[in-house]
């Protein structure tokens, strides 16, 4: 009303007067937009471009320009025909990126917080399944195993567990190794203790803050920050090539794991359409030739999941 009478004051035509409306909306409109985009299928067929959140870690994203998960969402663009886009991000802002809200986590409880701009639609990165992520973002079906284990240096006095039938029984059996024993961990990621119940232990437990690179959590080790450190298997069967000799793997932390795609739930229709895809690429042997280019011992380790996708 004020808008109005100001300009109808000084003499503006009424059509003058709707045209400033429309381009006062058209400006807000850009504002929310650049805040809070956040498409769907259809949308990203009308724009064009998928954009896909990735980080630099393992062979899910080499930082070549490869990678087992870039391209399985580059056969996933082409599938929806529209372009691929990359994205480079890190775990600390892979969540805010996709939702446009800052992820604040205390202890089982999530929350959303801030306005931040959405800068993809995908997270496919080595991405883990996790209850409390499962929150906020709808995950697709499995597209590769993992679990945590734990690490130390070849050369300490820490012996491997011998292993039995019960995987419980290992889990505790390995737990039990950590004592009072400096731990390396990175909190937020698949690292953080909180997800295999570590903290309130009176664990030396010492947070990996240089930068959250999944990756640098073995030349930590080596360097001595810490005498044990937790990895993934991913992460770990290249490490054991990388590092070969100087690292040894102690018994597992965790139950077996599983990555996965990370969508909206706005997005309903791209993760479905995304499961089809994965669907699609397992029958016809796409996705088997990507798990041995990038992952070739991987079945070793648990064969159990890749015969259910037969």
């Amino acid at each position: 009303h004020f808008f109005f009478r100001q300009r109808f004051n000084h003499g503006v035509p009424i059509m003058k007067a709707f045209r400033l409306v429309k381009i006062l909306f058209f400006a807000i409109s850009c504002a929310i937009a650049s805040v809070g985009w956040s498409d769907d299928l259809k949308e990203i067929k009308e724009r064009g471009e998928l954009r896909h959140l990735g980080i630099r870690y393992a062979n899910f994203v080499t930082g070549a320009g490869d990678g087992l998960d870039v391209e399985i969402v580059q056969g996933f663009a082409k599938y929806l025909g529209v372009n691929y886009r990359f994205v480079l991000t890190d775990f600390a802002n892979v969540m805010k990126d996709l939702l446009g809200k800052n992820v604040v986590r205390s202890n089982n409880e999530v929350a959303l917080q801030g306005d931040f701009p959405i800068k993809g639609d995908i997270i496919a990165t080595g991405f883990t399944v996790l209850p409390w992520r499962e929150k906020v973002v709808d995950y697709s079906v499995p597209t590769f195993p993992s679990q945590i284990w734990l690490v130390a240096r070849a050369d300490s006095a820490f012996k491997p567990i011998k292993g039995n039938a019960d995987l419980d029984r290992d889990i505790e059996e390995t737990k039990s190794l950590i004592a009072n024993n400096s731990l390396l961990i990175m909190e937020g990621t698949c690292l953080d203790p909180a997800n295999y119940g570590l903290k309130g232990k009176g664990i030396d437990l010492r947070a990996y803050t240089k930068n959250t690179n999944l990756n640098e959590m073995v030349p930590a080790l080596l360097n001595g920050d810490a005498e044990l450190t937790l990895l993934d298997v991913p992460d770990a069967m290249l490490d054991l090539q990388k590092w070969s000799g100087k690292i040894k793997v102690l018994g597992p932390i965790s139950k077996e794991q599983q990555l996965a795609a990370a969508f909206r739930k706005s997005s309903p229709e791209l993760r479905k359409a995304f499961d089809e895809y994965l669907k699609k690429i397992k029958a016809d042997g796409t996705y088997d030739a990507l798990v041995k280019k990038y992952y070739p011992t991987v079945k070793r380790y648990f064969p159990e999941f890749f015969a259910a996708m037969k």
